[in-house]
């Protein structure tokens, strides 16, 4: 994989029908190891074509042609098309969250009413509420001090944030 494109085309690939690579084919099978995370827990959201790995929180959004990575939250009346979504290291606690909401800033995960399409998310991102992410009518290449677009896809980078409301 040598592109940003290859790299978001294989990931999106693997929440086909049948993808080119089969994690399930039994003549080959590809096991990850174990985290002991809690199964993923969804609430009321609707999801096509998509894999949710451990121990996620997906309340009543829609996601679509995407994947999303390890301990990932999606807040209520968020849409997800086509996104790589690395996920997080770890869970944030209370005080934290507490915390970084007095300061103005997000909580990890990706905020309630967001609307993120052609991304990569990576790992421990901090997205708003009321964000909207598309490469739509920008250039292939950009740098922005919060995100990056490489060959028409937006990039969040490690532990990158999007103020509420921002509009990409």
């Amino acid at each position: 994989i040598g592109t940003i494109r290859a790299f978001f085309e294989a990931n999106l690939d693997v929440a086909a029908e049948l993808p080119r690579f089969n994690f399930f084919d039994m003549s080959a099978p590809i096991f990850s190891r174990p985290r002991f995370l809690p199964g993923s827990k969804i609430n009321g959201a609707h999801i096509d074509h998509a894999m949710v790995t451990d121990g996620c929180i997906i309340n009543h959004s829609r996601i679509s042609h995407s994947i999303v990575g390890l301990r990932s939250i999606v807040g209520e009346g968020s849409e997800l098309r086509r996104v790589v979504s690395l996920g997080c290291d770890y869970y944030e606690s209370a005080e934290s969250i507490l915390e970084n909401t007095q300061a103005g800033r997000p909580r990890i995960g990706i905020g309630r009413n967001t609307r993120i399409e052609n991304a990569i998310i990576d790992k421990n991102a901090r997205i708003g509420d009321n964000v909207v992410i598309s490469p739509a009518g920008k250039p292939e290449k950009l740098d922005h001090p919060n995100y990056y677009i490489r060959d028409g896809i937006v990039i969040i980078p490690k532990d990158g944030v999007i103020p509420h409301g921002m509009v990409i």
